[in-house]
């Protein structure tokens, strides 16, 4: 570097000058100490002897040209007896240039290494520029503007843990001097700057580069504040919102640790504890390791700690330490001491985390070095746990916030769009409980003048599919059970396993002929309390027959106590087919919304079932117009569509074949809808509008009219409504959507039988085209049928 002052983007033009010491010194000759007059005189002998220690200069090398006279004139400043002690520095602001350092200041920055380049670690590059022109306002405006952040090194040790050094600058032998390419700074000006912080531009243009000459230097006085940082880090690290999401959370974690025990490769971990069940539980969703649990998720306490620190940590709150794992392990053989040894730990701390007397999890910190964690360091921790409790507590608040928000969303029917007026009146219930007590109640929520749209894909014959599997299931545990008395009848000959095995066959053959719903209870209590006992008690007596017997306790199911085979195949297969359905069914609804906001809520049963309800009340905002309802029903049309192809695709990874049928119900005037928060769901509200739930829950099961032919059919969409201008509407979309390759033909308008209380609903049944392996080819349900077995 020839000049200081090359690639320097700075306003202020650096010369290093000891002018403005001197002249003290100079006050200092006039003294009537004499001792103090000869100190002046052989200071300013030293600066008088080179004019440029005076005028100024800014070229590097001249600082070691001059060496000598330079600590003459800061012998002062720069006490040799404090050289060893003192961490201290002559500079020039905002640079990276050190000269007449004490002694410690070298070696801290020799022990970093040779790579080490010592800057300021917390500065950005455009405040550089900023601090420089606040430097100006003050040394030469005399603009008191604050902006003074304490700024530090950090510096890594002889032995890489990175120590944190704040600084002091003391800019008393300093001074501004203004050059003629420097715009004259106004009243005006400076309250333009003070509005305009980020304005980068602005402070450039008002100080233009190298426009300023600072001459002079600075003296900066350095301190370790490693332990005060560590603690700020860990403040900062834990309370900030968020901070703890960040994948180099743990990591940035254990580095602040070890700057405040000052030894390298600590390890942090955590655990929960729940006093409930007395355990210990790993933290939820946080890449956080625990070295009490290793690799379970859940241990008991008294399993994962010795009677000592189990004392020390449940009962007393209090630290736990230990010296020297290795010592204590082949002492005492605690599976506490074991655990720690097994993953070479040699020392470590357990600090319990605790407010108000309740212990809510415990800190872990370990060494793999004997000694290096003790119980007298264990007390830097009572400067941060405040810091870590207070983050605990605010974490478990924010859980306990999420347990919330997941079961309004999953277990009620408060959907986002109509949250605000629930919001709305949690206000006014609120604020009536404070003026007017407790005996208050939370108001009706009801949205007027909604249009309602309904529909369902519903897996056929489900209850008798159900049932056959139930009737498999009890079968194949007859058999099993009957085969078994037959081979102890062979054993032990005795008329009561002959009586057995009669009561074996009238029930296969009730399974067979007349099975009913109170046969399966039956069957149920029958091997509950007569077969599984003397199984039992043969397997105890009989080693011939052991094999069979624990083959036949495998097969049953332990909650049921009966064997949930071919149950189990159809559960399976309802629960895959609400799966593939729903995820639809929640994307497309995500998309819908952004058309026009409503209400949407769905449900599972053996399939899945829509309601929506769409009108301005509930939007809380103008502008509602019938486009956006005739919009949502053609949108519905075409979703059904896509999940009835959803589930013909995944069709045969069922465990169990199974056949669907799709349904809408139409319904065109506009109805009031409730919050009922008995069950926690909208239902229509009046007497005339409840016809519309009568329907909803009875019309897939009516039949076309004169016949006994279901209404809904697998392979096509039935569309239920009861006015002629509903058919003429839902024509027109099917119209447009078998151009579009969504509907086949031909299309069936059907009569249906009249339901209890309900007459005159009618039908358009349209077959769905099916895109199995999502190509342009497109399947009736029957080609569809052919193609899959095939």
């Amino acid at each position: 570097m020839k000049d200081i002052n090359d690639g320097l983007d700075s306003p202020l033009a650096l010369k290093i000058s000891f002018d403005k010491l001197l002249q003290r010194y100079e006050t200092l000759a006039q003294s009537d100490d004499p001792f103090k007059v000869k100190k002046a005189q052989r200071v300013l002998q030293a600066g008088n002897s080179i004019p440029e220690l005076r005028a100024g200069f800014s070229d590097p090398k001249l600082l070691q040209t001059y060496q000598k006279e330079i600590q003459i004139i800061l012998e002062d400043s720069f006490s040799q007896v404090l050289t060893l002690n003192e961490i201290k520095t002559a500079s020039m602001p905002l640079h990276d240039l050190n000269f007449n350092a004490s002694a410690r200041f070298k070696s801290i920055v020799e022990n970093a290494g040779p790579d080490f380049q010592l800057k300021i670690s917390n500065m950005p590059e455009d405040d550089h520029y900023r601090v420089a022109c606040t430097i100006i306002l003050y040394f030469y405006y005399g603009y008191q503007m604050s902006f003074r952040r304490s700024l530090f090194y950090e510096i890594p040790d002889v032995n890489g843990i990175l120590r944190t050094y704040k600084i002091l600058f003391n800019a008393d032998f300093a001074e501004v001097v203004k050059t003629e390419s420097a715009p004259e700074i106004t009243e005006e000006d400076y309250r333009l700057l003070l509005s305009n912080f980020e304005d980068i531009d602005l402070w450039r243009e008002k100080f233009p580069p190298q426009s300023y000459i600072y001459k002079g230097f600075t003296i900066n006085n350095i301190f370790d504040v490693t332990d005060d940082r560590a603690i700020s880090d860990i403040k900062s690290t834990l309370l900030i919102s968020g901070k703890r999401k960040n994948d180099n959370f743990i990591d940035d974690f254990q580095v602040t640790f070890e700057s405040l025990f000052n030894i390298k490769n600590l390890k942090v971990g955590f655990v929960m504890y729940n006093k409930e069940s007395q355990t210990f539980e790993r933290v939820e969703g946080e890449i956080v390791e625990s070295y009490l649990l290793t690799d379970t998720a859940i241990v008991p306490c008294q399993s994962a700690l010795c009677g000592e620190s189990y004392k020390s940590l449940i009962t007393e709150k209090e630290y736990f330490s230990v010296l020297d794992v290795e010592q204590c392990y082949h002492k005492s053989q605690e599976p506490f001491y074991k655990n720690l040894y097994d993953q070479n730990i040699k020392s470590a701390i357990f600090a319990p985390i605790s407010s108000e007397g309740e212990l809510m999890g415990v800190l872990e910190i370990v060494s793999h070095k004997v000694g290096e964690l003790n119980s007298v360091n264990a007390n830097l921790l009572r400067d941060v746990m405040p810091f870590i409790v207070s983050s605990l507590l605010r974490s478990k608040e924010e859980e306990k916030h999420l347990i919330e928000a997941v079961i309004q969303q999953e277990c009620t029917s408060i959907h986002p769009s109509v949250s605000w007026r629930f919001e709305e009146a949690a206000r006014v219930f609120l604020d009536k409980r404070r003026t007017k007590g407790k005996n208050v109640a939370f108001e009706e929520i009801t949205f007027k003048d909604v249009y309602p749209l309904f529909g369902q894909i519903d897996v056929m014959g489900s209850s008798e599919t159900r049932n056959e599997a139930t009737r498999q299931d009890l079968s194949l545990q007859l058999n099993l059970s009957k085969e078994i008395v037959k081979a102890q009848l062979e054993i032990e000959n005795l008329p009561v396993y002959e009586q057995l095995l009669h009561r074996l066959e009238i029930f296969l053959n009730t399974l067979d002929h007349h099975f009913i719903v109170d046969s399966e209870q039956e069957i149920s209590s029958f091997f509950e309390n007569e077969i599984h006992p003397l199984f039992e008690f043969i397997e105890q007596k009989n080693g011939m027959l052991r094999g069979d017997i624990e083959n036949y306790f495998a097969k049953i199911d332990q909650r049921l106590s009966l064997i949930y085979f071919y149950r189990k195949k159809y559960d399976d297969t309802i629960a895959l087919i609400n799966k593939d359905m729903t995820q639809i069914l929640d994307h497309k609804q995500e998309e819908a919304q952004q058309m026009y906001p409503h209400y949407f809520d769905r449900y599972k049963t053996d399939g899945v079932e829509h309601n929506m309800y769409i009108g301005e009340s509930i939007t809380k905002e103008q502008g509602f117009h019938d486009i956006y309802f005739y919009n949502l029903r053609l949108w519905q049309l075409q979703v059904m569509c896509e999940m009835e192809n959803e589930f013909y695709r995944n069709r045969q990874n069922y465990p169990s074949s199974v056949d669907v049928a799709s349904m809408i119900l139409v319904f065109n005037k506009p109805l009031t809808i409730q919050f009922r928060t008995d069950e926690k769901q909208f239902d229509v509200y009046g007497t005339y509008n409840a016809s519309y739930e009568v329907i909803k829950k009875r019309v897939d099961k009516a039949f076309i009219r004169g016949t006994n032919e279901r209404v809904t059919v697998n392979g096509k969409l039935t569309i239920i409504y009861s006015q002629k201008e509903d058919e003429q509407a839902y024509l027109q979309y099917i119209k447009f959507l078998q151009f579009k390759k969504v509907f086949g033909s031909p299309i069936e308008l059907l009569e249906l039988e009249d339901l209890q209380g309900i007459a005159g609903l009618k039908a358009i049944r349209v077959p769905i085209l099916y895109n199995h392996h999502k190509e342009d080819y497109y399947y009736t349900y029957n080609d569809l049928m052919n193609e899959i077995e095939s």
